[in-house]
């Protein structure tokens, strides 16, 4: 059986818990485990720490824009790390990590997770 880590951000707990449900939904036939990190900068450095123990990878989380340009540079290397870590590994990483504007479309996105779930599973049947 494959092995799937799921990392998600609970700095936004409602939106997160959304995210979580929605992918794990599509995961039945994997053995799953889900750590928990305080904000989507810490999701690569837990994936590259656990690297070598999964066969996948999920990261779940959110990003709402505020007034400064803060929001551009979590964004950003959250992203860039991500897709680093999973060329380098050749191992999958199904982004699920949503970067809004404001709460409504961050609640609106919730379903999210399902997708970067089912990014994984077809790289994995590959």
């Amino acid at each position: 059986m494959k092995k799937i880590l799921i990392v998600i951000a609970d700095y936004y707990k409602d939106i997160s818990s959304s995210l979580l449900k929605s992918a794990k939904s599509n995961l039945n036939n994997f053995a799953v485990k889900v750590i928990k990190v305080p904000g989507v900068f810490e999701i690569p450095i837990t994936i590259s720490k656990n690297i070598k123990k999964y066969d996948g990878f999920i990261a779940l989380g959110c990003v709402i824009k505020g007034k400064t340009p803060h929001f551009n540079f979590i964004s950003s290397a959250s992203t860039q790390a991500i897709m680093d870590i999973s060329v380098v590994n050749k191992k999958p990483i199904g982004n699920g990590i949503i970067t809004c504007l404001n709460m409504s479309q961050a609640k609106a996105r919730g379903k999210k997770g399902k997708e970067a779930a089912q990014a994984v599973i077809s790289i994995l049947s590959q």
